[in-house]
């Protein structure tokens, strides 16, 4: 089971705006400014942990760490949050929760994780209120992601491969009566913009690798095998017009490339073969240019009216 992510730490710009968290002295220990002072930023350190030039409103300056102040709009959200409902009691209005992911791929070996993704659809007065609502519940610890269902469909308009998995996978643990009418229309989310959507992901995320590769001889195969199978599913949702989830006859294909047994050269070849199909399945494809986004907006408005 991986671990949980670690919030990557950014270093706040000259000219933000930001509120002190602690009081502010000056190099004597004369209390300049209280917490709660308003400053902007004149100077960004070359790293997080060196402290920023703050300049104040009457002209005093001062070095503060990062954990001495706050950026005026974090501040604004951070006192609406302490209002929000807790992330883990959201958890109970899960309307769908599936399995994606290698066990659904067919590409799991032993000791394989199980992810799972699915949909939250909170009571209309959460839903309403000034405190808001995540777009997304995520727990690192043990795999799982669920997004609250308006980003869920504006994802799956999008063509999102994530989200149009979790709509076809065979591994579905839970699903509500509302989650299963979904299921029901889930073709409404299979267009043209497939190919747009899954040719540009794989193309950005190979020169990535190609880069990787040359500049330290590394290879992150079981990436490559996983932009291999994006390829042949966005070229069977073309031809046959459904997500095949499971890999089937590619399977020991696309595991020889996860355990580096192909060389590069012979990936690359077959990815540049694959598109081409991509494209003449593209030219063929009697798949819609868009969604019907007046049935999914009806859907949309029906699963809220169902939490009032």
């Amino acid at each position: 089971m991986s671990s949980p992510r670690k919030a990557a730490v950014h270093i706040v710009p000259a000219g933000t705006q930001i509120t002190t968290l602690a009081k502010v002295k000056s190099p004597e220990g004369v209390l300049l400014h209280k917490p709660g002072a308003v400053g902007v930023i004149i100077e960004a350190p070359p790293r997080p942990s060196a402290s920023y030039g703050v300049r104040f409103p009457d002209g005093t300056f001062a070095n503060l760490s990062r954990r001495a102040f706050e950026p005026r709009k974090e501040r604004a959200k951070s006192i609406l949050a302490v209002f929000r409902t807790p992330p883990h009691d959201l958890y109970e209005y899960v309307i769908y929760r599936c399995v994606v992911g290698s066990r659904a791929y067919g590409l799991d070996e032993s000791g394989a994780d199980s992810d799972r993704r699915g949909i939250y659809l909170p009571p209309a007065d959460k839903q309403w209120s000034l405190w808001g609502l995540p777009e997304q519940l995520e727990r690192h610890e043990t795999q799982e992601c669920y997004w609250e269902l308006e980003k869920f469909l504006r994802l799956a308009l999008r063509a999102n491969p994530n989200v149009l998995e979790c709509l076809y996978t065979p591994l579905v643990e839970f699903a509500t009566p509302l989650a299963k009418d979904l299921f029901a229309m889930r073709s409404v989310f299979l267009t043209r913009t497939v190919y747009q959507t899954y040719n540009d992901y794989v193309l950005s995320q190979f020169k990535k690798l190609a880069q990787d590769r040359r500049n330290s001889g590394r290879i992150r195969w079981k990436h490559a095998m996983h932009l291999m199978r994006l390829l042949l599913s966005g070229i069977t949702i073309l031809k046959e017009q459904q997500v095949p989830v499971h890999v089937t006859s590619y399977r020991e294909k696309l595991l020889a490339i996860r355990r580096g047994s192909w060389e590069w050269s012979e990936v690359d070849a077959w990815r540049k073969q694959l598109h081409k199909e991509f494209e003449a399945a593209f030219v063929k494809s009697t798949l819609p240019e868009h969604p019907d986004y007046d049935r999914v907006n009806s859907f949309l408005l029906k699963a809220r009216r169902s939490m009032l």
